[in-house]
């Protein structure tokens, strides 16, 4: 009511990333290459990387930024050897998730898949895929039990997965402790992936798939929170966008449709991935994940995990085949980084001081 009486006095403004520590500090491999391209206006302006998009389709640029992403993958690959001891493919896909742990952020969707891909390559000898490394890092709130235990689970299906020389050739999972900006600074400048997952509406600006993105990464999400101004800048063909829409959500929830029980009994591989949680597959004792279990099936499914697990697994498929189209791929991640100075927070912080605090430039003429 209040928005229909005075609509001047609500407007909203995207968050925005500094470029000086996401891209000009903890990617300086990049930041030469950008300069060596564009020139070096960028660094004080940052949307002059637009003047990036003139060069998107030069192979040579093209095989430049791949030598500077596989150098950036060597160092996160080094510290992941240093600090956790496992042993990273440099050439397989680096798929990303890092932030908060909570339910709706869906880091269960994600370690779903993998557990998937774990079964069926088990069960399918004919079945295997491309090698990726998929990297988790997040911290839970101390009460947060739920959330504590998909954190217990990702790091037991690594522990499943890394140690089966039959599939750890193909695959490897690495939760990366004590999410920080350090370990950030160089685990998202490292990902080809960025997964901004979250159950559609409930996202409302995070800022880590800005940061992924000035660095090229691709974005594969739902159409929520900025990836929804990601996609309007890079195009849907730049992007990776699955699941459920808002409005999907909403008549699902206010028609009370949705029936979790209904997917599982549907749904082969679902049934597969539900099961384990209970068939000592990742652990001995088969109550271990009984908290994720009742959350899906006692509870309905409150973020539409399963609902969005199907189109999930497919745009995961779309990802590994643009993939292996390795000068179409190059050109999007720059495309990605061209497209990326809208988000600096520079621009965020300049609206503000124009269109909220009504602040004027200073003027130093006498």
């Amino acid at each position: 009511d209040f928005v229909t009486i005075y609509p001047n006095k609500f407007n909203n403004k995207t968050n925005g990333i500094t470029h000086r520590r996401w891209l000009l500090f903890s990617n300086p491999q990049l930041t030469k290459l950008l300069e060596e391209t564009i020139g070096d206006e960028f660094k004080t302006n940052p949307e002059k990387l637009e003047d990036l998009m003139a060069h998107v389709e030069d192979e040579a640029l093209q095989n430049k930024f791949m030598d500077v992403k596989l150098e950036r993958k060597k160092i996160l690959a080094a510290y992941v050897k240093e600090n956790l001891g496992i042993d990273i493919d440099v050439n397989s896909i680096f798929d990303c998730q890092a932030k908060r742990l909570h339910a709706y952020k869906r880091q269960l969707l994600n370690i779903f898949h993998v557990m998937y891909l774990y079964l069926r390559m088990k069960q399918d000898p004919s079945f295997r895929i491309y090698p990726r490394t998929f990297f988790y890092s997040a911290k839970a709130a101390a009460s947060y039990d739920l959330a504590k235990e998909i954190i217990k689970l990702i790091n037991m299906v690594a522990n499943v997965v890394n140690n089966d020389p039959e599939i750890s050739k193909y695959m490897k999972v690495v939760f990366i402790p004590n999410y920080s900006v350090s370990i950030a600074e160089i685990l998202l400048n490292a990902a080809d992936v960025s997964e901004q997952i979250s159950t559609a509406g409930k996202e409302a600006s995070g800022t880590g798939n800005m940061k992924y993105m000035m660095n090229g990464a691709i974005t594969l999400g739902t159409l929520d929170g900025a990836n929804v101004e990601i996609v309007e800048r890079v195009g849907y063909e730049n992007a990776e966008i699955f699941g459920l829409h808002v409005e999907d959500i909403n008549e699902l929830r206010h028609e009370n449709s949705y029936n979790a029980w209904n997917l599982y009994n549907k749904s082969y591989n679902i049934r597969m991935v539900i099961d384990s949680l209970k068939n000592c597959t990742w652990s001995n004792d088969p109550n271990e994940f009984k908290l994720i279990n009742n959350d899906l099936m006692m509870r309905n499914d409150e973020f539409f995990v399963l609902a969005d697990f199907d189109a999930y697994v497919y745009a995961q498929e779309k990802v590994q085949a643009r993939y292996m189209d390795k000068s179409r791929w190059a050109k999007t991640m720059l495309i990605n980084i061209a497209k990326s100075g809208y988000f600096s927070s520079d621009r965020t912080i300049s609206e503000y001081a124009k269109e909220i605090w009504d602040l004027k430039p200073l003027s130093f003429e006498k």
